[in-house]
């Protein structure tokens, strides 16, 4: 394959999952194994070198989490830098975290090699077809397959709404998300006409039920803006 490589980071705490996750990565064509380390401050630290290209981050670390690995690169990198999720944890909390941050993947341990290669060769050609530092994140479809099977099977919709929320109301900040832009609070309150405290507890309801999802974009300084769009 002509082109550059993609320059990867393994990142998990159990050193024979290491050797067999690099043994899998020699074997998908375009990629480069740069190192593979066993915690999050090793991961976090040799992520935030812009030679690194993409992390292959498990969630549960010794020292603290994948998702706190996620936010410090997205502070320090923002999109410079891909983290594809290898690990066992798939409850919805999780997912959720990983996906405000924007992560090109998730593959659920245990898998087979034919899995891994499969969605590092599709993650590479996708990597060629999209704008540099682009952020991406989840389908909503691969979300719904990954979180709980009981958390997936509950419904999204309930038959009525908690007490203090109006279908009126619901309908009105529904009605100011967009499926694929994502907005900050203030600007789907200056659409709806409600205020930011009351978009808060709707947007609050709509996430827990799977009708909004979050993400974050990080300023020049650093500081998250959380952002809202309509689930579809």
């Amino acid at each position: 394959m002509s082109g550059p490589r993609i320059r990867t980071l393994l990142v998990d705490d159990d050193p024979a999952v290491l050797r067999l996750h690099s043994a899998y990565l020699r074997d998908v064509e375009g990629f480069e194994l740069v190192a593979a380390v066993r915690t999050g401050t090793e991961g976090a630290r040799m992520a935030a070198d812009t030679s690194i290209d993409l992390v292959l981050l498990d969630m549960n670390l010794p020292d603290f989490s994948g998702i706190e690995v996620l936010h410090r690169l997205r502070l320090v990198r923002e999109w410079g830098v891909d983290v594809m999720v290898i690990s066992s944890a798939r409850d919805g909390f999780t997912v959720r975290q990983a996906l405000a941050a924007h992560v090109v993947g998730y593959l659920v341990k245990p898998f087979t090699k034919e899995a891994f290669v499969a969605r590092l060769t599709e993650y590479r050609d996708e990597r060629g077809a999209r704008p540099a530092e682009t952020p991406i994140g989840l389908a909503q479809g691969e979300i719904d397959r990954l979180v709980e099977p009981r958390a997936a099977a509950a419904p999204s919709v309930p038959t009525a709404l908690p007490k203090g929320l109006a279908d009126s109301t619901l309908q009105t900040i529904l009605a100011a998300l967009h499926p694929t832009t994502p907005a900050t609070v203030q600007a789907i309150a200056d659409a709806s006409g409600a205020s930011r405290a009351t978009v808060r507890r709707y947007l609050a309801y709509l996430t827990d039920t799977g009708r909004a999802a979050v993400s974050h974009r990080f300023g020049a300084r650093g500081r998250p803006e959380v952002l809202y769009r309509r689930v579809a």
